[in-house]
């Protein structure tokens, strides 16, 4: 669908909301923070997706997840980048992210990049949350104008990362529960579930979801759900075939659209996380707004870059806080 001027006005409105700059817990983030330091900074990031994404369509859903997979755990620090070294286990080995995350070696070519343009300038964090917004804008999704300012974390948190990141298993209480630990309500879980619309999942991920008693009663009405839980059932049975993978939406894996919502009303969703937005609202705001999303994509695009751009500001490292990372997998000492 093109994207209307309705939107654009929609989006110019989020970016007044915010200002020219945001405030995080620890500092202030800048729009055109590297003007002076590192004029060329974003294309070169914009360039380095472009090209790994040329290569590897799926590329995009993995930059978008690892900018959520770090702004989860200790905020946006870049910390789910770091590599275990002595007395530090990587978030790498927790249970969300193992054999789970990739993506790694895009963000390791685009520092070598900027290292050699603006040495020890642009921090790992920033460069997740500039990848993220590239990886969206160019599977046909929306773009904006990204706030930077961010330093990079001294340790990273095994723990954190298993604590607080949402399962593919989560129900809707538990997603609400751990969005809110983040200063992020129950309109940005509905919103930010929408990067489902690219990217795709292994059969451990969505075995409890094809296989789940009570989902399948709940979505009975929709005569569609039962082939579709029978064609999931056919590449993950109940037990084998664990890394087996399956897009997370059939209809147009590799773009960033309102598709997603469409599947969730027809009980398509690949993940049990996804299918609890509809079938476990017992209060019935939130498939309010997946109806809303399904019928409008420009909604949903603008409510997007509002909910991204606040989840960019979680717990942000600024001024002198932690450092800019020379290699993002490991700390400067």
């Amino acid at each position: 669908m093109e994207i209307t001027r309705t939107f654009f006005l929609i989006v110019i409105l989020v970016l007044l909301m915010h200002g020219t700059k945001t405030l995080g817990d620890d500092g202030v983030l800048l729009l055109d923070y590297y003007k002076e330091t590192c004029p060329l900074a974003e294309e070169i990031v914009r360039r380095n997706v472009e090209n790994a994404v040329l290569k590897d369509p799926l590329v995009a859903a993995s930059l978008l997840r690892l900018h959520f997979h770090d702004c989860f755990v200790t905020g946006c620090d870049g910390s789910v980048l770091l590599d275990s070294s002595e007395g530090m286990v990587s978030e790498k080995h927790a249970g969300p992210n193992i054999n789970s995350l990739r993506g790694f070696e895009v963000i390791d070519r685009i520092k070598y990049n900027l290292e050699e343009a603006c040495p020890c300038t642009v921090s790992c964090a920033d460069i997740l949350t500039l990848a993220a917004r590239d990886s969206v804008a160019l599977r046909g999704g929306p773009n904006w104008r990204v706030f930077l300012g961010r330093r990079d974390s001294l340790k990273a948190s095994l723990d954190d990362a298993n604590q607080y990141l949402p399962s593919p298993n989560s129900s809707l209480e538990t997603l609400i529960t751990k969005f809110k630990l983040q200063g992020l309500d129950s309109g940005d879980l509905v919103t930010l579930s929408g990067s489902h619309t690219m990217g795709r999942a292994r059969c451990v991920s969505f075995r409890k979801r094809i296989y789940d008693i009570s989902m399948e009663e709940r979505y009975d009405k929709y005569k569609r759900y039962t082939t579709f839980r029978k064609i999931l059932q056919s590449i993950c049975p109940k037990s084998g075939r664990d890394n087996q993978f399956t897009p997370l939406d059939h209809t147009t894996p590799a773009r960033f659209d309102n598709h997603y919502y469409v599947n969730l009303l027809e009980g398509r969703g690949l993940l049990f996380s996804d299918n609890s937005l509809v079938a476990q609202d017992h209060e019935g705001e939130i498939i309010k707004q997946v109806w809303a999303f399904a019928a409008d994509q420009d909604l949903f695009f603008a409510s997007f870059v509002n909910s991204i751009i606040k989840m960019g500001n979680i717990n942000v490292l600024t001024g002198q806080e932690g450092e800019i990372r020379k290699n993002c997998r490991f700390i400067n000492t």
